[in-house]
């Protein structure tokens, strides 16, 4: 799936009553009367519903009408674009099927309907107010990259928007990030506070402007207004002032070449930008926020800037350059760190580097136009928040809670109504993975291959996003963050209310994780009152890879669920777990092998503590020379050791993620994690390394018998015949890499073969699993599948073997999707009964 046009994502079908997704289809015209065909006049009332408002519809309604000779009139309801168009049967039937054939380029069309109403004899064609109450089933669409023709006039001196810092017109621009109600016009969106200027007032309401009812429309003369506003005495604690020394973004250029962090209002929030190529300056902005050693994303000015950078590829180009600008993760070049063009400290330890493309005109003008002053071409644009908090969207929150981080701020007053971070994606054998799934993405709706009743998934509570659905679309959210955070669970709150506005659904089944203390589900509780179906966390992740590929369920699948966390139906912590499941159910045919999780968090904040209690779960001595032992300091050591043989404080997991982590530390990659998987993105990274060098003989797990099934999930009870789930032992692995530490083994080969052996061990037990079920389907899901070394050894060694394999497309695999996944095992509609003829 590519970027370059709303289309790129399928269209979410339409109810079951209605045409299918993205089909503009007519329905069956009134019966010919026994008059002359030429002689007769009809009307016809149109519904067209889907991405129907913001994209110049109306404009495009009212074109094809007079063109087709056609009277009536077009207006926005809360359903979609209704039209009454009276004229020739011959007119109407045409006016009906190119309205979904030749639709606006951001329009998405799910279905055109049609119904006869009396004629009125009118003439002329013309567009009249929304019409508003009434059922709210139209689609919002998302904010979308300035187009070349708004980018042209940006660029032109003598355009009347030149260096316009808002300029947009009916195919770009803000979009959902504005809505505030219903259908969509400008009174009920930010843009509400800016009257038109008499000349964009003209082209709005000139149906042969490029602006006819682009709701964002403004200029130079109608505002938003820019500003930058410079801190006050920061010993003395005065408030920030206005910078009124001329342009805003020539004096902010000036102060980001001279190595300045600056907070840069957005579409969705705010970023905060540093020069990429300015060792200091990232290095400040990394301190001043806590960012460990997290990487950063970086805005380029252009794909030139990043080709010596990065591996680019045809579907990584047209996504960077495409309509929805996500920051696209592209594996580095060897070299390119610190080499002057990059500082060394935007993403230390990672095989990739996070790159978008401007997507505003605002950033357009922060990077430079031609003629413009040197400037920076590489910035750090990451979110504007504290760690831990969501991203800040009010100008006076920037001011107050940005203040510690940054040197001045970039602004302006058109006010944000709903926050929405970068969307995040990456290329995995040529097709699209999202890995954050916002801005440019949300709220276009995912189509559901089975109907749910109106219903709130709650999600996850690490890269929150919850769910609405009704029938068969479902709607997430933007990314909310992890919910450790009061200002995290009040944005919830608040993104909660925007979207049940927008969509109209009104939930009565309220889904959410089975862990008793995740705060999704106790602040789904706080809203809607007791009741909520709880779903086993890779269950969700299962069913969301399913739902995602459009399976009904009406077969099971082999599920391949590999993440850091989730509550297991034992009391364990599961994570590396293979299910045979469908949308009722699911049974665990087999899992990684349990070991102590010494301290919880304690061990995934400090992975070599991980790696000490793998080596003890295999039986393997501590050598003092082994790389996490050396990490754990010597006085921790004794007391971690009588941790794990008394069981105190280890709860049993059987987390791939962690078996990563322990790997990751064993090897000597990675020992602290200072954000969540770090310790994996550097072993992929290390590995990464090594890609395309000679093989070693690999490494492999063993499979053994577990102990006899319990209970399946989601309460149903297993046959007596279902056999006990295999074993996935890392003993023999773990062996493996302490003997090749021993013989000088460079990490980077062990990293290699580390990979390699957990897709040969996916391999052999969906192997087995077949044997045993005969299902062919295997669906990848979980954050681990986010690696793409993995993702790409497991789907084409099972492919290899046969096997049909599902990855993510339109969801992430991480708990970013898990909320799809809660939806459909929760509140599927039930099947209506067929009742036999008497």
């Amino acid at each position: 799936m590519t970027a370059d046009s709303a289309a790129a994502q399928p269209s979410p079908p339409a109810p079951a009553t209605e045409p299918a997704a993205g089909v503009a289809t007519v329905a069956a015209a009134p019966p010919a009367s026994p008059e002359p065909r030429a002689a007769r006049t009809e009307r016809v009332r149109v519904t067209v519903r889907g991405v129907v408002q913001g994209v110049g519809f109306r404009p495009f309604v009212y074109a094809l009408a007079r063109e087709l000779g056609l009277a009536g009139q077009v207006t926005n309801t809360g359903e979609g674009v209704v039209a009454e168009v009276e004229g020739t049967p011959e007119a109407t039937a045409a006016f009906c099927e190119r309205t979904g054939a030749e639709a606006p380029p951001l329009a998405v069309v799910q279905s055109v309907t049609r119904e006869a109403v009396p004629p009125l004899g009118e003439s002329g064609f013309r567009i009249v107010p929304s019409r508003q109450g009434g059922p709210r089933r139209t689609l919002v669409p998302p904010d979308t990259a300035t187009c070349e023709a708004c980018l042209a006039e940006l660029r032109d001196p003598a355009d009347r928007r030149y260096r316009h810092p808002f300029i947009t017109c009916t195919h770009c621009g803000p979009r959902f990030t504005i809505v505030t109600a219903l259908p969509y016009d400008r009174a009920h969106t930010t843009m509400a506070a800016f009257p038109l200027c008499p000349r964009c007032e003209r082209e709005y309401t000139d149906p042969a402007d490029r602006r006819f009812h682009a709701q964002p429309v403004a200029c130079h003369d109608c505002g938003p207004r820019l500003r930058l506003v410079l801190p006050g005495s920061r010993s003395g604690g005065a408030a920030p002032v206005e910078d009124r020394g001329g342009d805003p973004v020539a004096r902010a250029r000036r102060l980001l070449a001279e190595g300045a962090v600056l907070a840069v209002k957005g579409l969705g929030g705010y970023h905060l930008a540093c020069d990429a190529s300015d060792e200091n300056a990232v290095r400040t902005l990394r301190r001043r926020k806590a960012r460990g050693d997290k990487p950063f994303a970086v805005m380029a000015a252009d794909l030139a800037d990043v080709e010596p950078l990065v591996r680019l590829g045809a579907a990584e180009r047209n996504l960077l350059s495409g309509i929805r600008r996500p920051i696209v993760l592209l594996r580095r070049r060897p070299g390119t760190a610190g080499a002057g063009v990059l500082a060394a400290s935007v993403a230390p330890g990672s095989a990739d580097l996070g790159v978008m493309l401007p997507y505003t005109p605002l950033h357009h003008l922060l990077l430079g136009l031609p003629g413009d002053p040197p400037a920076p071409r590489l910035l750090v644009m990451t979110s504007g928040n504290l760690g831990g908090e969501p991203i800040v969207t009010r100008d006076d929150e920037a001011l107050e809670r940005l203040a510690p981080l940054v040197d001045a701020w970039l602004t302006h007053d058109r006010p944000i109504h709903v926050p929405c971070d970068d969307s995040v994606v990456r290329v995995i054998d040529g097709e699209e993975l999202p890995v954050r799934r916002s801005r440019g993405y949300t709220p276009f709706p995912v189509p559901l291959p089975v109907p749910v009743v109106p219903a709130l998934a709650a999600g996850g509570d690490l890269k929150n996003v919850f769910c609405l659905g009704e029938g068969r679309q479902a709607w997430l959210s933007a990314h909310v963050g992890d919910m450790d955070d009061l200002a995290t669970l009040g944005a919830f709150d608040h993104a909660e209310r925007q979207l049940e506005e927008i969509t109209g659904v009104t939930p009565q089944v309220v889904a959410a994780d089975r862990h008793p203390g995740y705060r999704s589900g106790r602040a789904a509780e706080r809203r809607h009152g007791p009741g909520v179906r709880r779903v086993q966390h890779h269950h969700a992740h299962i069913a969301a890879a399913m739902a995602d590929n459009g399976l009904d369920g009406g077969s099971p699948v082999i599920g391949v669920a590999f993440d850091g966390t989730g509550a297991g139906d034992d009391g364990a912590v599961w994570g590396g777990e293979i299910l045979v499941a469908d949308y009722e159910g699911y049974r665990r045919a087999a899992h990684l092998q349990y070991v102590p999780l010494p301290g919880g968090d304690a061990a995934v904040r400090h992975p070599y503590r991980m790696a000490l209690a793998h080596l003890f779960a295999a039986g393997l001595p501590w050598d003092p020379e082994l790389p996490c032992a050396r990490a754990c300091p010597e006085a921790e050591r004794p007391i971690l050791r009588r941790q794990l043989e008394r069981g105190l404080h280890c709860v049993p997991t059987s987390s791939m993620g962690r078996l990563f982590d322990a790997v990751s530390s064993l090897a000597g990659v990675c020992h602290h994690a200072g954000y969540e998987a770090q310790a994996a993105v550097e072993l992929e990274a290390a590995a990464a390394s090594f890609a395309g060098a000679p093989q070693r003989p690999g490494y492999a797990f063993a499979l053994a018998p577990g102990e006899a099934s319990g209970p399946a999930g989601d309460g149903r009870t297993s046959p007596p015949a279902t056999p006990a789930p295999l074993l996935i032992d890392p003993a023999p692995v773990l062996g493996a890499v302490v003997a090749d530490l021993a013989a000088g083994t460079d990490r980077g080969r062990i990293a290699v073969a580390f990979h390699a052996a957990v897709a040969d061990a996916v391999r052999r037990v969906c192997a087995a699993v077949r044997e045993r079920t005969g299902i062919a389907q295997v669906a990848l899901s979980g954050g681990v599948f986010a690696n793409a070394l993995l993702s790409s050894a497991c789907a084409g060694g099972l492919r290899e073997d046969g096997f049909t394999v599902l990855r993510h497309r339109l969801v992430p695999p991480n708990d970013g999707g898990l909320a799809l996944g809660q939806l459909v095992v929760a509140a599927r509609a039930p099947v209506p009964t067929v009742q036999p003829e008497a």
